[in-house]
C-alpha cells in the first residue's frame, strides 16, 4: 500500500484543518487506518485509528472531542478533521495502514505494515 498524506499547513490556535491520506496498491478496505504525529526531537505517537469497516474508532486522550477520523473506502481515502487546534498539536502527521488495528492503538510503530510521508501541521499562538 502506498500512502500519500496532504492537507497540512499553518493555522492559528483554535482553528481547523483537514488532513487526507490517499491509498493505492492493495485493497484499502482490508486495512485499519490511522494517524500518528511526531514533533521535532520527539517520538512518533498514536493520534487516532479507524477500523477497516469504518465503524470502530479510537483516539488518544489528548485529541478526544477535537479530532475526528473517517474513511471513504470507495475513494481509498482516510481523513482527519482537526478542530480547536492547540499549539501542542504542532507536528508532522503520518498516515499508517495495518491489518491489525491494535498495532496502531498500542503505538507499535516498528511493526506497522505501511507508513506514508508526513505532512506538517503548525499551530501558531
Amino acid at each position: 500500500v502506498q500512502l500519500q498524506a496532504s492537507g497540512g499547513g499553518l493555522v492559528q490556535a483554535g482553528g481547523s484543518l483537514r488532513l487526507s491520506c490517499a491509498a493505492s496498491g492493495r485493497t484499502f478496505s482490508n486495512y485499519a487506518m490511522g494517524w500518528f504525529r511526531q514533533a521535532p526531537g520527539k517520538g512518533r505517537y498514536f493520534v487516532t485509528a479507524i477500523g477497516s469497516d469504518g465503524v470502530s474508532t479510537y483516539y488518544a486522550d489528548s485529541v478526544k472531542g477535537r479530532f475526528t477520523i473517517s474513511r471513504d473506502n470507495a475513494k481509498n481515502t482516510v481523513y482527519l478533521q482537526m478542530n480547536s487546534l492547540k499549539t501542542e498539536d504542532t507536528a508532522f502527521y503520518y498516515c499508517a495502514a495495518d491489518r491489525v488495528i491494535a498495532t496502531m492503538t498500542l503505538s507499535d510503530v516498528y511493526d506497522m505494515d505501511y507508513w506514508g510521508k508526513g505532512t506538517l501541521v503548525t499551530v501558531s499562538s
